[in-house]
């Protein structure tokens, strides 16, 4: 399955200064998958490494961490010629060998010129002890669960893609085309982007599968909470499950009393960011006000937190996948967060950074506010076409060169861009130009 993140795979092979590459990410979000393909795309041979399945591999490096020891160990080991520029070595599950994650550093110093590439979980690298991490000495990726632009490409549409691509999102597309897209987008709600329920989903539309990779996916975290985490399983199993009743109410800040009655952030505050380490999760903090540079106007006591994938977020809300064809009201509260949830992960995959979101004193909610450049984005969210007054009563205030409804409308009225939810993707890129647009003609008219 074609992965955006393949592209920048490229960058790093042919990269002058290029170090040993760390890809991190949430656990089965294709890291594996990804780099052997690379490999067996873009190299003569590739060498694979597994310090999970083969934990023996770890005495390779425990003698000392010479890297032209270590390559002619792992040359045995793997019955294959390692050689410079010709060999893609890869580390998987490397969190799980503390001596082999430090020999990145001398692989950087000492030998370059051997293309390495390690995969392993955000949390395991994170809690990896008791040698140093290889600061400054690795090239960093982040890897999340397959976008919409890669569920299409998964589908074969890339016909489809190509067009979103080219157009602009919020030019009018003709019926068939938005229903092609919409139809797509249904799917992908209850699919959500993790290969392996994607996989069920492109190889044999058979729904009932798809559910039960996703149930495995979520027993499989469940293992890793009492695994990683055994004396807090019960304080994260109550704050994961707690997450979709959160997202559902009107004020959608995190509250650890929802989560756990009486509990305050000091009780809970350690499993909450064990799974925003573990990549399960996102954290989209309060600013106010939203001015540059956002992270300085943070209130840190405030904030949302969303599943890192929808698909998941569908089972652990226990939603059957039929709720996206019917129109019963009972499924109107989960239509809106998943869309929410949605499009806030689209837009960390497009921007590659978190937003934040806006509240007024008065109530008035504005979902996102991403910066794009120098300019600060408002950004709303509907399920359907309806208008936002918060986005209005953000705009009276503090007047933003762009502004952004995320729904399923298309168009622009001034300021205020409408773009189509199955067109996320191509947001940064689109309010580059309009603000580019916006200046080239302040600047025109002072020339005048």
């Amino acid at each position: 399955m074609k992965r955006e993140i393949s592209d920048e795979l490229l960058k790093w092979k042919d990269q002058k200064n290029r170090k040993p590459l760390l890809l991190e990410g949430m656990r089965q979000c294709g890291k594996t998958y990804i780099l052997k393909e690379f490999g067996e795309q873009n190299f003569k041979n590739t060498v694979y490494f597994n310090f999970e399945d083969t934990p023996e591999i770890g005495d390779i490096f425990q003698s000392d961490l010479n890297p032209k020891r270590i390559i002619e160990q792992l040359a045995v080991k793997s019955r294959t010629k390692i050689e410079p520029g010709n060999t893609l070595i890869i580390f998987d599950e490397i969190q799980f060998c503390n001596r082999a994650l430090t020999s990145l550093k001398y692989f950087c110093e000492n030998a370059s010129e051997y293309h390495i590439a390690c995969a392993g979980s955000l949390l395991g690298i994170m809690l990896s002890k008791p040698y140093s991490f290889p600061v400054g000495k690795v090239d960093r990726l982040k890897m999340g669960p397959m976008n919409f632009k890669e569920f299409l490409l998964a589908n074969s549409e890339e016909y489809l893609v190509e067009f979103i691509d080219r157009t602009d999102p919020t030019e009018w597309l003709s019926e068939s085309v938005v229903n092609d897209l919409k139809t797509y987008l249904d799917y992908y709600f209850i699919v959500g982007g993790m290969p392996a329920a994607v996989s069920a989903w492109v190889n044999d539309k058979d729904i009932q599968m798809v559910d039960a990779e996703l149930e495995k996916i979520v027993a499989d975290y469940m293992d890793d909470f009492s695994k990683h985490a055994s004396d807090s399983i019960l304080n994260l199993t109550l704050i994961w499950d707690s997450i979709p009743v959160q997202l559902g109410k009107e004020n959608q800040k995190f509250m650890f009393g929802h989560a756990k009655t009486g509990a305050r952030a000091k009780d809970l505050e350690n499993e909450l960011q064990w799974l925003i380490n573990a990549g399960l999760v996102h954290k989209v903090k309060k600013v106010d006000p939203p001015q540059i540079p956002l992270p300085m106007n943070v209130n840190t006591t405030s904030f949302k937190i969303y599943m890192a994938d929808i698909g998941i977020l569908r089972k652990v809300a226990n939603i059957s996948s039929d709720f996206i064809f019917g129109r019963d009201k009972e499924y109107d509260s989960y239509r809106w967060i998943a869309t929410e949830n949605y499009v806030l992960n689209e837009l960390i995959s497009a921007m590659n950074d978190t937003p934040y979101y806006w509240r007024s004193n008065n109530d008035a909610e504005v979902d996102f506010i991403a910066q794009v450049g120098m300019a600060v984005i408002p950004i709303e969210v509907k399920a359907g076409r309806s208008q936002s007054k918060s986005l209005s009563e953000y705009r009276k205030r503090y007047s933003p060169e762009a502004a952004v409804m995320i729904s399923m409308k298309s168009g622009r009225d001034g300021a205020l861009n409408n773009i189509p939810l199955y067109a996320v993707w191509r947001i940064e890129d689109h309010i580059q130009n309009v603000v580019k647009g916006e200046s080239r003609q302040v600047r025109s008219s002072l020339q005048r």
